[in-house]
């Protein structure tokens, strides 16, 4: 019933732009916050980004400044726009919905960014 499709990742130079979409059905998605994660071979998964259901985002240190979270509930969709990426942003990006428990999330099942030159 929960569904998710992520799409955008890719390979890219660095200093270079990406577009990361989460589109999502099967549950409510205005009132969850929405999340994207990223992993790297042999890393942690890392929390990048946080928007709120009333639009409130977080950031990682690391991506402040350069990424953007932003949510569409018309389309049940939330977007990661990524800008001057580095190679160290290279990970498998995941998107994932939480409502106010802890047993309701969601993931998505991941979308491969490369910054690579």
């Amino acid at each position: 019933q929960v569904q998710f499709v992520e799409s955008g990742g890719g390979l890219v130079q660095p200093g270079g732009s990406l577009r990361l979409a989460c589109a999502t059905s099967g549950f409510t998605f205005s009132s969850y916050a929405m999340s994207w994660y990223r992993q790297a071979p042999g890393k942690e998964r890392e929390l990048v980004a946080s928007i709120t259901s009333a639009g409130t985002t977080t950031y990682a240190d690391s991506v402040k400044g350069r990424f953007t979270i932003s949510r569409d509930n018309a389309k049940n969709t939330v977007y990661l726009q990524m800008n001057s990426l580095k190679p160290e942003d290279t990970a498998v990006y995941l998107c994932k919905a939480r409502g106010p428990y802890i047993w309701m999330s969601y993931w998505g099942q991941g979308t491969q960014v490369t910054v690579s030159s």
